[in-house]
């Protein structure tokens, strides 16, 4: 014995197997929002649920890689920013000068995710989070935990909605599974100039084949987490729905 400390062996690096596994933004979200999913069943027939705010957030913050891996034609994200332009009566705005916009109007898709991350600290359920709105009497200012909710369910909707187009149909194009989705969930609420805007941006996506190599998973596996994401994120997004049906809130604003 020297006295010296036992050499340890040096750390392995990981294998290319685990560093693939870890970076599988597809498969991330579906096991999210499938534990939500387990969470909303435990909870009684009958009985409100209260989904803990924390997860639910961590879980939409992991939808936000899908995004930015569809390229322009989805940095729309969240339309009520377009309330900051102010489009002036017999004024044309360029296509091109809508599209340099659409990256930020996706950063204040990410801020509504924060915002709600943000507010798990002080607040433990959804439930109680839109009660304290409705007695503050603030649920359709700009900036309200309950206004930045239904934006983002809105944007669990579309991806939702996007996944079950891209699996029921053939071929390597995305525009057409795109432009459905974009056209169930987010075009009711979009003036002309931000539906023109989109409409360009889609020829703009990548094919399937290359959505799928940036996401690291084969047509087999993603066919799989998409499956999964769209049955459990479809209760989410019921669930959240009747929170702002039962306090007469609505969901179409």
């Amino acid at each position: 014995m020297n006295g010296r400390p036992p050499t340890q062996p040096p750390s392995l690096p990981p294998s290319a197997d685990q560093t693939m596994e870890e970076d599988k933004p597809l498969k991330k979200m579906a096991e999210a929002f499938n534990e939500l999913s387990i969470r909303l069943d435990q909870f009684p027939e009958g009985e409100e649920a209260r989904l803990e705010l924390s997860p639910f957030s961590n879980a939409c913050s992991l939808v936000s890689p899908l995004f930015r891996c569809l390229g322009i034609a989805f940095k729309f994200a969240e339309l009520d920013y377009v309330a900051k332009f102010k489009f002036v009566t017999n004024v044309w705005f360029d296509l091109s000068c809508i599209l340099m916009w659409l990256p930020d109007m996706y950063l204040y898709d990410s801020f509504k995710v924060n915002d709600l991350a943000g507010a798990s600290k002080s607040i433990s359920v959804l439930p109680l989070m839109m009660d304290d709105d409705v007695k503050s009497d603030c649920v359709r200012k700009a900036g309200s935990h309950t206004r930045n909710l239904l934006r983002v369910k809105r944007g669990i909707d579309m991806v939702k909605v996007l996944f079950e187009h891209i699996i029921s149909t053939q071929g390597n194009s995305l525009k057409e599974p795109a432009s459905k989705a974009y056209a169930q969930v987010f075009s009711p609420y979009h003036g002309w100039a931000i539906r023109k805007a989109v409409a360009a941006g889609m020829y703009a996506l990548p094919t399937k084949a290359q959505l799928l190599n940036k996401l690291n998973e084969d047509e087999t596996s993603a066919r799989i987490q998409m499956q999964n994401f769209v049955a459990s994120a479809a209760l989410v997004v019921k669930y959240i729905d009747q929170l702002f049906i039962s306090r007469g809130l609505g969901t179409d604003w």
